[in-house]
């Protein structure tokens, strides 16, 4: 019988050279509807991104979350950031994510489908779970996007802690949010081309 293939050790990990990032000149914090039209017109040529949302954490027992907070997009050049306070910035993220013209690629998604749907009241489509393609290789573990990048490109995917538990719902968001934020969605659409059937 064959054995199932592992994910890296975090050790392995640690060894490994970083992956590269985008760098701020290539993240663009989008919170005005005006801004949330610019940033679809881009998005909406390329045939797919990538999806991932942050949403506040909560830390009571019985906390419903009221987030998500944030939506992030990808493609290969560049990352927007959306704050959904503006009811039109987030009906604009709202008619991207149900726009079927693009493939949303992440890992992890099926919570943040969940928040979406309550938040935005739509249902995202096209949405395209990394994780599923390990599963099809034989992974029986969950792969997230930093076990993902050290499969595919043999690079650690660094990521922050303290921005992944920073407050998602503040207006001002700081550079380390900015760069988590973006770098998460854009690592995921690295992997789903990485995925991709190669042509012979």
């Amino acid at each position: 019988m064959q054995s199932r293939p592992l994910p890296p050790s975090k050790e392995q990990i640690d060894l490994l050279a970083p992956f590269d990032r985008l760098g701020l000149e290539r993240i663009e914090l989008i919170s005005t509807p005006v801004q949330a039209q610019r940033a679809a017109s881009s998005l909406r040529a390329s045939s797919a991104w990538g999806f991932d949302t942050e949403s506040k954490p909560t830390f009571s027992v019985g906390e419903a979350s009221d987030g998500p907070h944030v939506v992030q997009l990808a493609t290969l050049e560049q990352a927007w950031v959306f704050q959904l306070h503006d009811p039109d910035c987030l009906a604009e993220v709202a008619a991207l994510l149900a726009w079927p013209g693009a493939v949303k690629a992440g890992f992890g998604l099926g919570d943040d489908r969940k928040r979406i749907q309550s938040k935005l009241g739509i249902e995202p489509v096209r949405v395209h779970e990394l994780g599923h393609d390990f599963r099809q290789r034989g992974y029986r573990q969950q792969i997230g996007v930093k076990s993902a990048v050290a499969l595919l490109f043999e690079r650690r995917f660094a990521k922050s802690k303290k921005a992944a538990t920073s407050n998602w719902s503040r207006l001002d968001l700081s550079e380390s949010q900015l760069l988590y934020a973006a770098n998460d969605a854009w690592a995921a659409l690295r992997c789903y081309h990485a995925l991709l059937p190669q042509p012979r």
